[in-house]
């Protein structure tokens, strides 16, 4: 007989590529400063559009951005803009293009300030995650207190494409929050990475 399919949160659907991103990575906390540049660039280009549209184009992503080096990045100029619009593999969206290179001048002057973007991020949620008990996606929140103040604050160091609600959805892919429903399989063991007192 065979075993019944893990129970998943609702929003990574049957699509192969989103429940493997949903199993392996959503909400796993993270504090690598290169994968938490590439989140937020990739979320910011999400902006009007569905998520599983940017996981499939991550690859493209990271090779047009060059696996995402913040200093390559910000080392982009007009001709790397020009390339980055004609590339097939990306959102070819001008505004987004540009927000993406800001943002890693923007990203290399936080590092240089914090020791990294990883310390001065999870002063956000103290260092740890926020471990939610949703029942149902419709309890789950598009923005809280918290990515108002993140929104804010990386809006204040010069980086764009960073509202509320885009920062939400950061911080849960990052982990900062655990968003996973109490039944979904992931919500336990992704609590368990790193308890945060009640």
């Amino acid at each position: 007989m065979d075993a019944a399919p893990p129970v998943r949160c609702a929003w990574c659907g049957e699509d192969p590529l989103y429940q493997a991103y949903h199993d392996r990575e959503w909400g796993v906390p993270l504090h690598d400063d290169r994968a938490l540049f590439e989140l937020l660039i990739l979320e910011g280009a999400q902006a009007g559009l569905a998520w599983i549209t940017i996981l499939r184009k991550r690859e493209g992503y990271r090779a047009a951005f060059r696996n995402f080096d913040p200093a390559t990045v910000a080392a982009f100029d007009a001709d790397d803009a020009a390339r980055l619009l004609a590339d097939p593999g990306i959102v070819r969206n001008r505004l987004k293009i540009r927000a993406a290179i800001g943002n890693a001048r923007a990203f290399l002057d936080l590092q240089a300030e914090f020791g990294s973007f990883d310390a001065w991020l999870w002063r956000f949620v103290d260092g740890r995650p926020i471990h939610n008990t949703w029942a149902s996606l419709k309890d789950v929140p598009a923005r809280t207190a918290v990515s108002d103040a993140l929104s804010k604050a990386l809006q204040k160091r010069g980086f764009r494409f960073v509202g509320s609600t885009i920062c939400y959805a950061f911080m849960q892919s990052a982990g900062l929050v655990n968003d996973h429903l109490t039944g979904c399989f992931r919500h336990a063991p992704v609590h368990a990475l790193s308890s945060r007192p009640d």
